[in-house]
């Protein structure tokens, strides 16, 4: 019988990323190739333990020595978390599935040993596996040729004898990188309720509760029906985008609400959970403010062997320190070469459904991955054919089945012609993953009840901003206002025409955007955090391309924004001579020039080389930043624009100049991980560094009123020629030298959290809830 041939490894460089090289594993260490590992360590909460396991005595590094739970190398197109599960299976016979491992740190080991023969350059993914009790130790199955025995030891005798240097354990620093593991864990359980509750309602306090009551006394019988089934629906969509932000998601949310009222402190955690939807705080940069040792606990009763008496692991439902770049739209261990080796492979049609809104990626059963899968026998690797495409429909099938059945239902339901259509089209797009006609008829909706549903936006894809999130607005329109602004969108080709853009790069196909005003009585989805006022869709660039789009504003969610935040950093930070132009109709209105500006300017483009593209496609993950910026800014040149034509007043031109300035702040405060926070820090260090914008000795702003023309068209011409061209390296070194804490805006931000300003506000939906209480 032949023997197995040798396990081959991904030569990496020196910063880690893979060469689409792979060698033999004796002569990766012989020639001191980097190269990728994972250690898995299984921490026990109860009594403060790690698992070790000896090493083997025939192992040809670090023979007899305590080490690691589990540890491997990720073999040529292996990916970590697979080699993570296997290693553990393999050497101790534990199967536990994704949810069990919580990646806490990257670990770059660089050794020689054996007299030089054994050189280790290893990048090592290390995984925590958190369980509540110890796991008997008659439960493990250990690999005699990689395991000899297995202790449990605590972490700070085990961390003491590291430190010392123990001949007895595998040497790592402490001091170092490796130091964060006992770091960590220290954090992680240190008796602190106390400070955590602190902080935890100091960052509740960052948003100001407002009472959402639209008066439904003008809907029809009819709608009052269809009403009931479409706020059934929109909270189903909440359940899916709790899935698309991460895969145990759902269950930590689950396990948060059912402990709410065990504690002051647990009805903290639910209540900053509830607003972020997610372990990550949106106004921190990201920042976890639970940990797995918070999470939900799980009992699997058959990953060992059977050992009398014992029920089996429970352990906790892990999630990232980090918040996942990818979310739950991709593998969890998956980066954006393997993506786009990957991607190469493809038919253009592949390609298309890839890199598409409604679809995630995904692994083949992990089963059928290995390294002869990976490789042909020349050093060269293989780009990965272990990902896969599903789409929306089928990966969220039960949820939008659900959806889809009560939409039918609201149509059925409704009197008002085009809502009918709309719920119609969109309960058919949940099943067969086809928005064009539902979208259209998004954009012809006119109706007293004004529903948004279905997945838009981008934002929480950070790889490639290529995946859409669910999301549903339910308002009451507002008729008055609605005529009120009818302007703007008539005024969209004229704008396109004069953008300050090369004339090559404009479109001459603009069409007029509808404009509707409505009054928000509900929303659920991707509405996590800070509020949106308004909205601009659909992104598909198909429709934006043939019919353009459409946008909605949501005024009670302006004005309320307008008096409880944007007019106290008003007084906190503009000059006392200028304070008198910050007002509510030049705050509205640049709103709504913002959602018509992102109707206008370049969508799909032509690349130098010929070929046919999208900004979104060539940007990636700049795109959105950089996308808030153009509305943004290119909204404030329009306003000039249609004040030059006096279709506009006069005495908007210096209110809407101090009022964004004041609006700068509002934004930046969201964080600048957030796209919204990077685009306004984008333009107000560009601004700011023209002249436009001035710090004064006292701390406080006011606008250069001879130099904010010049800088606004300035800016604008520099973002839309960016977009044009498609150059994502300038869009990188555009966001990178100006979406940054500078100090005039740490200047601004001290004195506003000095004032206690909220950053935004939390809805309270109290007519939608009033509904629920009588709904069946």
């Amino acid at each position: 019988m032949a023997a197995a041939p040798e396990e081959r490894l991904d030569v990496l460089t020196a910063a880690g990323e893979k060469t689409g090289v792979s060698k033999p594993r004796s002569e990766v260490h012989r020639d001191g190739d980097y190269h990728r590992a994972v250690h898995v360590w299984i921490y026990c909460e109860s009594t403060g333990e790690l698992l070790l396991q000896r090493r083997a005595d025939c192992k040809d590094s670090w023979p007899g020595q305590w080490d690691t739970s589990s540890a491997g190398h990720i073999s040529a197109g292996d990916s970590s978390l697979f080699s993570a599960q296997r290693e553990l299976h393999e050497e101790l016979g534990i199967k536990l599935p994704v949810d069990a491992f919580e990646l806490i740190f990257v670990f770059l080991q660089e050794c020689v040993i054996n007299n030089g023969t054994y050189t280790n350059n290893e990048y090592n993914d290390v995984y925590l596996v958190t369980t509540l009790t110890p796991i008997p130790l008659e439960a493990f199955t250990l690999q005699e040729s990689e395991v000899s025995a297995v202790k449990y030891m605590h972490c700070d005798e085990y961390k003491n004898c590291l430190a010392k240097e123990s001949g007895e354990y595998v040497p790592y620093d402490v001091n170092g990188q490796y130091g964060q593991l006992f770091t960590i864990i220290e954090e992680r359980y240190k008796n602190d309720t106390e400070s955590r509750s602190l902080t935890l309602q100091k960052q509740i306090n960052c948003y100001a509760p407002i009472h959402l009551e639209p008066d439904l006394t003008s809907l029809s019988k009819g709608d009052r029906e269809a009403l009931e089934y479409i706020l059934k629906a929109s909270i189903v969509i909440d359940d899916i985008f709790y899935e698309q932000l991460w895969n145990s998601n759902r269950v930590l949310r689950d396990w948060l609400k059912a402990r709410a009222e065990s504690s002051s402190f647990d009805k903290l955690k639910w209540a900053y959970y509830s607003i972020n939807k997610s372990p990550w705080s949106c106004l921190d940069e990201n920042k976890a403010f639970l940990s797995t040792a918070d999470s939900a606990v799980k009992l699997l009763t058959d990953a060992t062997k059977p050992v009398s008496g014992w029920k089996g692991i429970e352990y906790r439902a892990a999630f990232p320190l980090n918040k996942p770049p990818g979310a739950n739209f991709y593998p969890p261990d998956m980066d954006k070469k393997e993506f786009e080796l990957w991607k190469c492979g493809l038919t253009d049609k592949e390609q298309k459904d890839a890199t598409g809104f409604f679809t995630i990626i995904k692994r083949h059963d992990s089963s059928s991955s290995s390294s002869e899968a990976q490789t042909d026998g020349s050093d060269r690797t293989k780009a990965s054919d272990d990902l896969f495409v599903v789409p929306y429909s089928k990966e969220y099938s039960s949820s939008l089945e659900k959806a889809s059945e009560l939409l039918q239902k609201a149509s059925e339901c409704s009197d008002s012609p085009s809502l009918k259509n709309l719920l119609r089209t969109k309960a058919n797009a949940f099943l067969s993953n086809d928005y064009y006609e539902s979208d259209i008829a998004w954009m012809e909706l006119d109706s007293k009840i004004d529903v948004t549903i279905g997945p838009y936006e981008t934002y929480e894809d950070g790889l490639f901003s290529y995946k859409s999130t669910f999301e549903a607005f339910v308002g009451i329109r507002d008729d008055a206002a609605t005529s009120q602004v009818k302007l703007f969108g008539d005024q969209l080709q004229d704008l396109e025409r004069n953008l300050p853009l090369d004339d090559i790069f404009k479109s001459d196909t603009v069409s007029a955007a509808p404009i509707r005003v409505i009054n928000l009585l509900y929303n659920s989805g991707d509405v996590k955090g800070p509020q949106t006022v308004a909205f601009n869709l659909p992104n598909d660039e198909r429709i934006v391309n043939e019919r353009g789009t459409s946008m909605v504003m949501l005024k009670n969610i302006s004005e309320a924004k307008f008096k409880h935040i944007l007019k106290p950093i008003a007084d906190a930070c503009i000059r006392e001579e200028q304070k008198g132009y910050v007002d509510f109709e030049p705050y509205y209105t640049h709103i709504v020039c913002h959602e018509c500006c992102h109707g206008i300017g370049p969508h799909s483009i032509v690349l130098p080389c010929g070929k046919k593209s999208t900004v979104r496609m060539e940007l990636q993950e700049f795109h959105s930043a950089l996308e808030e910026a153009k509305a943004d800014i290119v909204g404030l040149w329009a306003l000039n624009y249609l004040m030059k034509k006096e279709l506009l007043p006069q005495s908007l031109s210096k209110s809407m100049y101090v009022s964004f300035l004041a609006g700068c702040f509002r934004s930046i405060r969201f964080g600048l991980e957030e796209a919204h926070g990077k685009g306004q820090a984008l333009q107000f260090n560009w601004l700011y560094d023209k002249g436009a914008f001035i710090l004064h000795s006292d701390g406080t702003f006011s606008v250069d009123f001879t130099k904010v023309e010049d800088a606004v068209e300035s800016l604008g011409r520099e973002i839309l020629t960016i977009q044009a061209k498609g150059d994502k390296h300038a869009a990188q070194s555009l966001l990178q030298s100006r979406a940054t804490l500078t100090q005039p805006l740490r200047v601004a931000l001290e004195k506003i959290e000095h004032m206690q300003v909220p950053v935004d506000i939390a809805p309270i939906f109290g007519t939608a809830n009033k509904l629920f209480a009588t709904f069946n």
